[in-house]
């Protein structure tokens, strides 16, 4: 297994104290994945994605919008609530972040791609919807609602969205809607959906079952796979 390196970095966004983190293997000029938080901020299994995306070969980055204050659900439910409820701050957020993230050393620009895991699902539509530089996006068990301060132009970036079917914050009119969207902007998306699988299905703490809220393994193995391809596709082995 290659040695990987982990490196702390601070950066300031919105006037936030922002805390990011880069995990890296030997290859300088391998391509940088950014992996979005969900609710809960800038958290270990966030990190622990990183390190998944660097044993693929990829410098992963893992980001943080809320800023250093903020970690865990009940502090994050703010965060997150204003963000949803002001749209052009959050893109600006995004934006922000994609831009400190370019800026780091032996980051190429030009070969970026990014990930997002609930709140962080709509984050990566959202930066393809913005008209973002990445290459690619995945989200996985995201939030699908539009922003609706998005550029009527097509979409560059391509689009992976990995959805659980008894999400209850995704139900299947938000679903068929993000298709005809992305389809009518020309977007080069994919969907995979799921049968029985619920919300927060890769987050291995997820355990409310009652509210739809489920960690499922076999769900979160398959969408793992895809993704892997689909970066694979995205960014060619020379």
């Amino acid at each position: 297994m290659t040695a990987l390196t982990t490196l702390s970095f601070d950066y300031q966004l919105d006037g936030l104290d922002c805390d990011g983190v880069v995990v890296s293997g030997e290859d300088a000029s391998a391509p940088t994945v950014l992996v979005f938080h969900g609710m809960e901020g800038r958290s270990d299994a966030q990190v622990e994605m990183c390190h998944r995306l660097a044993d693929e070969g990829y410098r992963a980055v893992a980001v943080d919008i809320f800023g250093r204050e903020v970690r865990g659900m009940e502090a994050g439910a703010g965060s997150m609530a204003d963000l949803m409820a002001d749209r052009d701050r959050l893109r600006d957020r995004l934006f922000g972040a994609v831009g400190v993230v370019g800026s780091l050393p032996a980051v190429e620009r030009d070969a970026m791609a990014a990930i997002g895991f609930c709140f962080g699902g709509l984050c990566v539509l959202d930066l393809a919807r913005h008209g973002s530089h990445l290459k690619a996006v995945g989200s996985f068990h995201g939030v699908l609602t539009p922003p609706g301060n998005a550029p009527d132009e097509l979409i560059a970036t391509k689009i992976a969205v990995y959805h659980g079917w008894e999400d209850p914050f995704a139900p299947p009119a938000d679903v068929l809607a993000l298709a005809a969207e992305l389809t009518s902007r020309g977007a080069d998306w994919q969907l995979h959906a799921y049968g029985h699988a619920m919300h927060a299905f890769m987050a291995k703490f997820a355990n409310d079952p009652a509210n739809g809220i489920q960690y499922d393994e076999t769900t979160a193995r398959r969408a793992w796979a895809s993704l892997v391809d689909f970066l694979a596709e995205t960014f060619p082995s020379p």
